[in-house]
This record gives C-alpha cells, structure tokens and sequence, in this order.
C-alpha cells in the first residue's frame, strides 16, 4: 500500500505563480484591473474568440446568459444530464425546464441526433458540455439548432480542439475552479465574437453598470458611469487573474503532461476487464484536454462506492464526475424525472470513478494506481 496519500487532483501552482499573484498584491490594484483585463484578451486569443468577460465562475456565466436571453417560464433548455447540477440548478432558478437529453454511453458526450430529436417550439437554449476534455461533435450540433441559440459548457475544455480549431468558437463558458487544466482557485470566463453580447455580460455582472471599474482608456471607473440596469456582483479579481494569466502561459505543457499520464492509464487498463475506460468519440478529429481520467467499474465483484472506498483506505483518493442531474433529489421530486429515463445516463452514473490526474503526477504513480487496482478486483 502507498505510504503517501495520492490526492484525486492538485493544482499545477509553481513559483512564477506564486509570483505573478505576489506582484498584483504589491500593485495596490487587486480587484477590477489591469491583470483582469489581459487574462480576458488572452483566454480569447486562445480560444478564436474577440470577447472575453472574467466572472467569478462559470455558473455566474450561466446565470447571466439565461438573464440575457430572457429565459424564464415555460420555456425549455435543452441540456445532458451527465454533467455537474449548476448548469440544471440555474435553469430551475430562471423559472424554465430542463429539458435532459441522452449521451453516448462510451463517451458520455451528447449526441447531435439527441439534441435534434429534443427540440421543440418552447426551445429557447441548447447547453451541450465537452466532457472530461474531450469535444463534441460541433458542425452537426449548431446545424441541428439552427436559430437557438448555443452556450457551449467548456468547463473541462480549455485547451481542447475540433477540427483543427478550438472549441467554443461562438458562445462558451470556462470554469478556472481548483481542479481544472488553468485555475484561479474560482472563477470563469464567458468568451464570444459577439460584442453586444460581451457588453451585456459585463454590464450584469457588475451591478449594471456600464463597464468594470478598471477601463482600458480611463485605467480606472469613468465619473459618468451608472447603473444601467440592475446587475449582480460577478467579477474576478485581479488576484485570481493573475494566478491563471500564468498558468495559460504553460497551458500546452500542462495538457501535454495529462495526456501522457492518461495514455499511460489507457494502456495499462486494456488488461482489466473490470475497469472500463472512456472511448474517443469517432468520425472527427480533435484534440483531448485531458481534464479527468474516468473509468467505470463494471463488474459484479464491487460496486463503484465500494470501489473508491477501498481505493481511499489504500491511499488512492478518487472523484465523482458525475451522478446524473436529473435523478437528484429535487429533480425527482419537484420536476417529475424518474430512473429510465435516460438509459446510457444512467448506466454510467453509477459506475463512473474519477482516477488522479494532475501534472506532477509521475508515471509510478499511474503504475501504482493500476497496480493496487488490480490487487483490490483480484482479492474479491
């Protein structure tokens, strides 16, 4: 048994990090600032987009798209079930219905005929998530939603390519929580081409007023500005941005170093026929993120809980990504959703694990994560 305890994830903070955070401590501007305003320009440079608008996280983001677009009662929002509850919560929160669609059960993306088939007259937002890193079939998902409009959840995605190109080209959400590829500890960016789009995001995000304290001309809050309309309190601040203005700088290494590490997985699981990994979606080319390695425990011998329950008392922590929305509590009882739903949904819902994946993992930890596996299956 490992004689440390290998965590599920750790955040890639090196020195230059540390740094960077340390100077925006030391500027005397910490919140609405210079920093804040580079890190958007770059995740939009990074991503194909003009636009992009720093919020406190990505579920802010969402929230605010939904204020956007006027969606409220009676309407519906078309999006998996397999992803975390915020982006279920905020549509029950606007007054709308969730509307969960399928995902392929060995790549728990969502598949465009799915959305195709869910789209009706009430449609007013199509929310499909690249999940775990990997993409979704793009050309196929936009042609079926044809004039709805589509908010890419790309809270796993950063550094994630289809075709050549990254995704969220349109409209995306990012999260920088502590667990992603770039982090701020919390927080998210809404990125478009769109700039009416980009401006009534930062209007709601900061009380409703026109712009952010710090302005590119006025490097400070215009005496003129006022309260458009009323807003909320949204924003990043200069000290979360500068942690992951850094970390984007070592994007392609910290990508790189989880691909290495999940290949690694890859092959050594082919010999475990309990421990099934996710496929790669076929038919298009692009590139993986690597944002959590997931495997599904499919065997009589032990449940999942079981699973990482034993892992846990070997020193292996584990994640849960995710237990599918629409059979949580309050969706089951106040919405109506009910278990058969959703089939492919739910076969993975019970059996997904997320295994460590981080960069400073090494390639013995990845052995001894498959090798304690392997020793806890064969003991049942």
């Amino acid at each position: 048994m490992r004689k440390e305890f290998l965590p599920f994830t750790r955040p890639a903070v090196n020195e230059d990090d540390i740094a960077a955070v340390t100077a925006v401590l030391r500027s005397g501007w910490i919140t609405n600032g210079p920093v804040g305003a580079e890190f958007e320009s770059a995740v939009a440079a990074f991503t194909g987009n003009r636009f992009g608008v720093a919020l406190s996280s990505a579920t802010a983001g969402m929230h605010l798209f939904l204020k956007i677009l006027g969606i409220g009662p009676g309407d519906e929002v078309i999006t998996p079930s397999m992803t975390w509850v915020s982006i279920a919560n905020m549509i029950a929160l606007a007054g709308a219905k969730p509307v969960f669609v399928d995902v392929d059960r060995e790549t728990l993306l969502v598949r465009p005929e799915a959305i195709a088939a869910a789209i009706t007259e009430r449609t007013k937002l199509i929310v499909p998530v690249h999940f775990a890193g990997a993409a979704l079939d793009l050309d196929p998902i936009y042609e079926a939603a044809g004039e709805i409009p589509v908010l890419e959840d790309a809270a796993h995605a950063l550094g994630t390519f289809y075709k050549g190109r990254h995704i969220g080209a349109k409209n995306a959400l990012y999260s920088f929580h502590a667990i992603k590829n770039v982090t701020c500890g919390e927080g998210g960016m809404f990125v478009t081409s769109d700039e009416k789009l980009a401006d009534a995001v930062r209007r709601w995000k900061f009380h409703g007023i026109g712009m952010d304290a710090f302005d590119r001309q006025n490097r400070g809050r215009s005496p003129q500005a006022e309260v458009l309309s009323p807003g909320f309190k949204y924003n990043l601040t200069d000290m979360q941005a500068a942690l992951g203005l850094s970390q984007l700088k070592r994007i392609a290494e910290l990508n790189g170093r989880r691909r290495q590490l999940a290949l690694r997985y890859r092959e050594r699981f082919a010999e475990v026929p309990e421990i099934r990994v996710l496929a790669d979606p076929a038919g298009y080319d692009f590139v993986h993120a690597w944002h959590l390695f997931v495997v599904r425990v499919d065997t009589p011998k032990i449940t999942r809980d079981e699973f990482m329950a034993e892992l846990k008392k070997r020193n292996i922590g584990t994640g849960l990504h995710f237990r599918c929305a629409h059979l949580q509590k309050y969706y089951r009882e106040v919405m109506g959703f009910r278990p058969g739903m959703l089939p492919d949904t739910e076969y993975n819902s019970d059996r997904i694990c997320s295994l460590p994946l981080f960069p400073g993992m090494t390639e013995e930890d990845v052995d001894d994560v498959v090798a304690t596996v392997k020793e806890l299956l064969a003991g049942r």
